[in-house]
């Protein structure tokens, strides 16, 4: 769920998680492009007959596809100032791939805003922790602190 607030509100969401978006089904068509655009073409993510003989028994997904799918699986779960001209991914702190992504696991994002910095200029850092969750595993895939600097009008 997007929440708007006024840009000095941002600091009340500090510690608090937000709602998890949807699910997202990770299907072996889109790890296929994305190992055919990274040039990353382990047989592990590819090759499902190759891989059945793995300890995953089947394909999984690339850690920096997963990583990838944090832009889209976290625009439903945000804090937005109502006076953002520009929101631009700042980097992260800290990124751990956790669990593999078996193919065709439905994955979604868990958001806990974690800090918020007023840079000056309208600018807003939010540091949020992120755990990109499988359905059904009880270790998350991916943790970590992604930046976002709010850029106000």
């Amino acid at each position: 769920m997007l929440i708007f607030v006024p840009k000095e509100e941002l600091k009340s969401y500090i510690g608090k998680e937000l709602e998890p978006g949807a699910w997202f089904t990770l299907d072996q068509d889109r790890i296929n492009q994305f190992a055919d655009v990274t040039m990353d073409q382990q047989f592990i993510h590819v090759d499902p007959e190759k891989a059945k003989d793995t300890p995953f028994g089947g394909t999984i997904a690339h850690g920096f596809l997963t990583l990838s799918m944090l832009t889209h699986l976290a625009s439903e779960s945000a804090v937005i100032p109502n006076e953002i001209a520009m929101a631009l991914n700042y980097g992260f702190d800290k990124v751990r791939f956790l669990s593999p992504v078996p193919v065709n696991s439905e994955i979604r994002v868990c958001v806990t805003i974690t800090d918020v910095t007023e840079k000056g200029g309208n600018r807003y850092l939010v540091k949020q922790q992120v755990n990109l969750e499988i359905k059904g595993v009880k270790k998350p895939a991916l943790s970590c602190e992604w930046l976002i600097m709010n850029i106000c009008s």
